[in-house]
């Protein structure tokens, strides 16, 4: 069984672990101790070699991104963290940052410096109040440390940190919607090109990075990239963090190197609730295509998910026993992208209500076998033609739920009704909570 990599999640488990006295005591800052004294395109080639990819969900390396700055023309550059985690099943930067905002922080004066930054921004989803102070609390320390601010540890190197709290859309997760988001504009995808490397931030060279991207990057500075890249497999090097929900006995955050299978996760997270049967499961959080047991044993990898039909993603790892309905299951995630598209494409805009409307009329055993067929022709009509990958991922689950699962699509129909117990597949048993009455006696 593939052992468990704890990197990032390292002091998880120790008192106090976002302070940055805790931090310290294991090593913290000295990464950027080190990065100080070495020159700003050696880190850059460094992470390149690591093959360090973005661990936001589209797996681009990171170190050719920072690679695409044009020159420096003495004007202001830009880094911007994208922490507006958002994707259902998505869970791993929040508590990343809640347990150790210190890495995080690191992280970004490295990249800071290593790019030519003088000002970095972290995008947070506004509806983790307790986050954004965890983590505003975590920046005055490093100020009152010398780790920001100016003339960092004697190197010349000035760096102001502001985290910025959004006003809670899934949209800006996208990083041209975050931008225009950051700038007090509404949050929309823009037109590419040009892309944020020549025009991003206030129309400046920017680069954009998730938190756990951005926060592996001090690791990677204090043990070197051989260490780096002897976790994973081949093309997707070093560690990352597994995050299982659902029906399983032990969920959480389980960092492993990349290319660890879900038997072996299941393993380590003491199996299925109950002991039932896995039904089917995201790889990558609810925009990408579900998997069924027969992929227990596909390493979580870029290449072996691609491979198998679907993408690694944020490795949100829902999962889902046989007491769940597929169709409830897919219908809920398309509420969620109905809701949460910003409006400005018609396909997207227009399709995911039509989606969301034909789901619900299957799942109420109301629908009709030429449903199930406008189901797929109506993603045939958004994916693909959507101004951002929302449209793209408000399809991933419908399509292949459909190409799994059809006879269950089809008993809905000819059974008049949903064929599930739903209280059976409940996460958790609200049958013994006190009524209304009860708990106000």
């Amino acid at each position: 069984m593939t052992e468990l990599a704890p990197v990032l999640s390292a002091i998880w488990d120790q008192d106090k672990s976002w302070k940055r006295d805790t931090y310290v005591k294991s090593g913290g800052y000295s990464a950027l101790k080190k990065a100080l004294g070495m020159e700003p395109n050696d880190l850059v080639q460094m992470v390149k070699d690591s093959g360090l990819r973005g661990r936001g969900g589209a797996g681009f390396p990171t170190g050719m991104k920072w690679g695409f700055l044009p020159p420096d023309d003495g004007g202001p550059r830009y880094l911007v963290v994208n922490a507006d985690e958002s994707e259902p099943g998505t869970c791993k930067d929040i508590p990343l940052m809640m347990a150790n905002p210190n890495v995080l922080i690191e992280g970004v004066a490295i990249t800071s410096y290593a790019i030519g930054c003088n000002h970095a921004f972290i995008y947070l989803r506004g509806e983790v109040v307790h986050v954004y102070r965890r983590l505003l609390q975590a920046v005055r320390e490093a100020y009152e440390a010398g780790d920001l601010g100016k003339n960092i540890h004697g190197s010349g190197f000035d760096l102001d940190v502001t985290v910025h709290a959004g006003a809670g859309a899934y949209i800006c997760g996208e990083e041209t919607a975050l931008l225009d988001s950051l700038e007090g504009r509404r949050g929309q995808p823009r037109l590419k090109p040009p892309f944020p490397a020549v025009a991003g931030l206030y129309a400046r060279p920017t680069v954009v990075n998730n938190v756990e991207s951005v926060a592996s990057v001090p690791a990677i500075v204090n043990n070197g990239v051989d260490w780096f890249t002897d976790m994973g497999t081949e093309r997707s090097k070093g560690h990352g963090l597994f995050s299982l929900s659902g029906h399983v006995e032990r969920p959480g955050q389980y960092e492993a190197p990349l290319g660890i299978t879900l038997r072996e996760l299941l393993e380590m997270a003491g199996g299925m609730r109950g002991g039932k049967k896995l039904k089917f499961w995201t790889p990558g959080g609810s925009s990408t295509p579900i998997f069924t047991d027969e992929h227990l044993d596909t390493p979580l990898d870029y290449e072996s998910v691609g491979a198998a039909g679907s993408m690694l993603g944020t490795r949100a790892l829902q999962i889902f026993d046989e007491t769940t309905c597929v169709v409830r299951a897919v219908t809920r995630w398309t509420e969620f992208y109905k809701h949460e598209s910003c409006g400005k494409c018609t396909p997207c805009r227009e399709g995911t209500f039509w989606l969301t409307q034909i789901l619900k009329r299957l799942e109420a055993g109301k629908g009709t076998d030429a449903d199930i067929q406008q189901l797929l022709d109506t993603c045939d009509s958004i994916a693909g033609r959507s101004f951002c990958a929302l449209g793209d991922g408000a399809t991933s689950s419908i399509v292949s739920s459909v190409k799994l699962f059809r006879e269950e699509y089809e008993r809905h129909v000819t059974e008049g009704a949903c064929p599930f117990d739903h209280a059976a597949s409940a996460l958790f048993d609200y049958s013994s909570e006190p009524t209304t009455e009860e708990a106000h006696a």
